[in-house]
């Protein structure tokens, strides 16, 4: 997933700044609360993948990867084929 359209993160920012100043109406509470969910699932996929390239390793050059990363990268890779 890719993060938000710059449209989309203009309007978060928009609406957070009515939230501080003369505060939000139901209607915009929810678009506030259904465009931060699509952010947060966005950020959260991206970071994800991202981890999903690091392979941790000691001073000795040992593969010292956590096995839960090392798992969730199994889980995307069966995922993918």
């Amino acid at each position: 997933m890719t993060m938000l359209s710059k449209e989309k993160l203009d309007r978060i920012n928009e609406l957070s700044k009515l939230a501080k100043t003369v505060g939000l109406t139901k209607k915009q509470a929810m678009e506030q609360k259904a465009l931060r969910n699509e952010y947060l699932s966005a950020f959260r996929s991206s970071f994800t993948d991202h981890l999903h390239t690091v392979k941790v390793v000691d001073a000795k050059g040992n593969d010292v990867t956590p096995q839960k990363l090392k798992d969730s990268k199994a889980q995307k890779h069966k995922r993918l084929h």
